[in-house]
C-alpha cells in the first residue's frame, strides 16, 4: 500500500513508520450535540503534606515536596504552572486531617509533622504558619493559579472505634484560617472538606450523616465570612466512591450545599506491583475505571444534581506510585485515557497526584524538571475544549479515542492513544453528517471490531472540502522507541526546558486534512481539525 501522504510527515519524524504493519480504522464523530462538559480547569494537579520520612517500599522519594517544605522560589516551578494559564492546584492528601493552623488563638507552638507512632499514617499532628500561608499564595497569585484547600475535617472528634471516628467538627481553628485568608484578599477558588474519610475510610471514618451536618456548617461558615462577594465552591468528601455513603451524604446536606463531589482514583495497584506497565496497555483494564466514573454520575444525578463529580486525587499506583512507571512516557496513556474517560461522565476536574513529589510527580522532586506527563496535560489543557463528543469507532480496542470541541481554534480535537506494541493504525476520521444510514449500521461504538467501511474521508460534514485545508497533528512518542523513557518526544523533537528554564513551545504538525491519520505503535496523537462542522460545538 502507498504511503505518499505520509511524507509530510516523514519529514519531520522519520522513524514513525517502520514497516508495512498496520491496520485500517475509522473512526466517526458525532459533532452534532455534545454529551457532557468539563471545566476549564479540568486539568489539576496537587501538592500534597507528606514530609520527606513518608517512605514505602524501601525508597522515600517525596524529598522536599511537602506544602511545608518545598521550595517556592524556584524559577522552575513558577513557570511549569505558569504555562497552564491557568493551572488547578490542590492542596491536600492523607495527613491533611492532621494539620492545624498557625493562627493567633491556636493555643500551641505552630511545628512541623514528625514521626509517631501512635498518629495517623505515623505521623504526629503537623500546622502550617501564617507566614508559610503567605508564600504559598503569593506564588500563586504570582502564577495565577486556581486553589482548592483541603481543610482537616477530623478536628474535635474522637475516635469511637478501630478506625471510625465520632462527634461533631470543632470547626474553630479552621475558622480561624479562612478569616485570615479572606483578610488577607487570596482568591481561594473552593474549600474541600476532609480526605478520604467516606465509607469505611483510609486510616479513619466518619459517618455520613454527621459529615453532612458539618458540610452544613462549613457552608455557613463561608456565607458569613464571604458576605456578598464571590463565595468559593464547598468540595468534599475526597475519598473512595461509597455509593451508599455518597448517596446519604447528598441526602444529609441537602439542596445547593455541596457544590462538588471529589472522589479518589488508583486503580493500577500498589507502586510496587509488577503489573502496572501490563494494565496500562490493557484496554480492558483500562475500561473499567468507567463503571465508578457513570456510578457517580447517576447517584449525583438521583441526589444532588446541584453537584457536580471531580476526581479530587488519582496517582494511578498508589503508595508514592511507582518508580519504574510512573514517571516516565507508559504512564501517559493511562493519564490520558483517565481524562478522556473521565470527561465522558461530566467530571469538571481532574486532580493529578501530584505537581510535585512522590513518584508520580508531573515535575521531578529533586530537579523541577518535566515528567512526560506533564506535557501530556499541557497538550490536553490547550487542545481539549469543554465540550465531549461522542465517536464511533471501527478497528482495535487497542486504539483508544476521545473527541472534544477544539478549545483555542474551534472545530473538534481528537485524542488517539495506540495501546499495541507492534501495530500501526491508519485512521480514517469521518463526520456522522455525511455518512449514509447503511454505513453507520455497520459502525458500532466503544471501539468494536468492525469490517468493510470504505476508507474515506469525509471531515467537514455538509461543507465542501477543496483540498487545501490543514489539521494540526502532534504526535507523541518516547525517545529511542523505550516506553519508560523519561523523555517525550513531540513529532520527533524532545522536549526539554530551553536554555532559560522554560517550557519548550509545542508546535505541530500541518498536515492535509484529507488524509489519514498513523497513529504508531505505542505513541500518542492529538490532532485538531479547526474547520470540522461540530453543530455541539458551536452552541
Amino acid at each position: 500500500m502507498r504511503l505518499w501522504f505520509l511524507i509530510p510527515l516523514l519529514l519531520c519524524f522519520p522513524t514513525l513508520i517502520r514497516s508495512e504493519d498496520y491496520s485500517d480504522v475509522t473512526i466517526v464523530v458525532r459533532g452534532a450535540e455534545t454529551i457532557a462538559s468539563t471545566s476549564n480547569e479540568f486539568i489539576c494537579a496537587t501538592i500534597d503534606w507528606w514530609p520527606p520520612e513518608k517512605c514505602n517500599y524501601d525508597q522515600c522519594p517525596w524529598g522536599q515536596a511537602s506544602i511545608l517544605n518545598l521550595d517556592l522560589t524556584n524559577p522552575l516551578l513558577a513557570k511549569a504552572i505558569q504555562a497552564f494559564s491557568p493551572l488547578r492546584i490542590r492542596l491536600g492528601g492523607s495527613l491533611q486531617d492532621q494539620v492545624v493552623y498557625g493562627t493567633p488563638n491556636l493555643g500551641s507552638p505552630c511545628t512541623p509533622f514528625s514521626k509517631s507512632s501512635s498518629g495517623l499514617f505515623g505521623f504526629s499532628q503537623g500546622c502550617i504558619t501564617m507566614e508559610r500561608w503567605d508564600a504559598i499564595n503569593k506564588i500563586f497569585m504570582d502564577t495565577g493559579a486556581v486553589v482548592t484547600f483541603g481543610l482537616n475535617a477530623l478536628q474535635g472528634r474522637q475516635q469511637m472505634g478501630r478506625g471510625v471516628w465520632g462527634g461533631a467538627w470543632n470547626s474553630s481553628n479552621a475558622r480561624e484560617f479562612m478569616e485570615y485568608t479572606v483578610s488577607m484578599n487570596y482568591p481561594i477558588d473552593s474549600w474541600e472538606f476532609g480526605n478520604e474519610l467516606s465509607g469505611s475510610g483510609i486510616g479513619a471514618s466518619v459517618g455520613a450523616e454527621q459529615y453532612g451536618k458539618d458540610i452544613i456548617e462549613l457552608k455557613n461558615i463561608i456565607s458569613q465570612l464571604y458576605g456578598n462577594s464571590r463565595k468559593p465552591l464547598v468540595v468534599a468528601p475526597g475519598g473512595f466512591y461509597d455509593q451508599k455513603w455518597y448517596a446519604q451524604l447528598l441526602d444529609i446536606s441537602g439542596p445547593n450545599v455541596l457544590d462538588a463531589m471529589t472522589h479518589h482514583i488508583y486503580n493500577l495497584g500498589a507502586g510496587n506491583d509488577p503489573q502496572v506497565a501490563n494494565r496500562i496497555l490493557n484496554p480492558q483494564y483500562l475500561s473499567q475505571s468507567s463503571d465508578t466514573f457513570r456510578d457517580l454520575q447517576m447517584t449525583i444525578q438521583r441526589h444532588g444534581p446541584w453537584s457536580a463529580p471531580w476526581v479530587g486525587e488519582a496517582g494511578g499506583a498508589y503508595n508514592s506510585g511507582s518508580r519504574k512507571v510512573s514517571n516516565t512516557f507508559l504512564n501517559s496513556f493511562w493519564y490520558l485515557d483517565q481524562l478522556g474517560q473521565s470527561a465522558k461522565y461530566d467530571t469538571k476536574v481532574y486532580c493529578r497526584q501530584t505537581l510535585i513529589g512522590g513518584n508520580y510527580g508531573l515535575l521531578d522532586t529533586e530537579s523541577f524538571v518535566p515528567n512526560p506527563d506533564y506535557y501530556s496535560a499541557l497538550l490536553w489543557h490547550r487542545l481539549m475544549g469543554k465540550g465531549v463528543i461522542s465517536l464511533d469507532t471501527s478497528g482495535s480496542s487497542y486504539l483508544r479515542a476521545y473527541a472534544h470541541c477544539g478549545k483555542q481554534k474551534g472545530g473538534v480535537a481528537l485524542l488517539m492513544l495506540n495501546l499495541n506494541k507492534n501495530m500501526g493504525f491508519m485512521v480514517s476520521v469521518r463526520n456522522d453528517l455525511n455518512i449514509n444510514f447503511r454505513e453507520m449500521a455497520g459502525i458500532k461504538r466503544d471501539n468494536s471490531f468492525v469490517h468493510g467501511l470504505k476508507r474515506t474521508v469525509s471531515w467537514v460534514g455538509s461543507k465542501a472540502s477543496d483540498g487545501l485545508e490543514k489539521r494540526e497533528e502532534y504526535h507523541l512518542t518516547p525517545q529511542d522507541g523505550n516506553p519508560f523513557a523519561r523523555t517525550v518526544l513531540l513529532n520527533g523533537a524532545p522536549l526539554q526546558l530551553t536554555g532559560d528554564g522554560d517550557i519548550p513551545s509545542l508546535p505541530p504538525v500541518m498536515v492535509s486534512v484529507n488524509s489519514p491519520i498513523y497513529v504508531a505503535p505505542l505513541s500518542i496523537a492529538f490532532v485538531v481539525f479547526p474547520d470540522f462542522e461540530a453543530e455541539g460545538c458551536e452552541r
